[in-house]
């Protein structure tokens, strides 16, 4: 079996790598004084600015295979995750966190026209955050099929 990355994943690899060098690392402090000092339900100044960046850069939505993302399969992103994953809030900064990821696949894959426009796009351009919940009322199981929600 080939375990060698593909030439795409490694460029990106080394440019992701290059990003969190220069931009994400130097700030990691002064991200955690924002956070302290700040509204704790809002993104602080510093990572607003990092995402801007990342975008411009062609370094946004890396994790979306198709048409809405950079097309890689998982196992090239894969690579890519493992360095954005060396700082907590790292994938946000690309686009890339959770549970924005899953429900951006969901809705690309699955979507109407109109949850798209509704929910997708605006997650595409880092203008919303998503939220994932899973209930499980009267039962105590990891057994999806016995989830239930009102």
């Amino acid at each position: 079996m080939d375990f060698e990355h593909s030439p795409r994943s490694v460029e990106l690899q080394k440019r992701v790598q290059q990003f969190m060098d220069q931009h994400v690392y130097p700030v990691e402090k002064l991200y955690d004084e924002q956070i302290a000092s700040g509204n704790r339900y809002r993104n602080p100044q510093v990572l607003e600015d990092l995402k801007k960046l990342a975008r411009a850069q062609g370094l946004w939505n890396l994790f979306l295979p198709g048409d809405h993302g950079a097309g890689l399969s998982n196992v090239e992103y894969a690579p890519l995750s493992e360095i954005m994953g060396r700082v907590l809030w790292g994938s946000e900064v690309f686009n890339c966190s959770a549970p924005d990821t899953g429900n951006m696949e969901v809705l690309a894959k699955y979507g109407t026209d109109a949850q798209k426009k509704r929910w997708l796009e605006p997650l595409l351009e880092g203008e919303i955050r998503s939220s994932f919940s899973m209930t499980e009322p009267e039962v105590a199981s990891s057994d999806a099929t016995n989830i239930r929600c009102e």
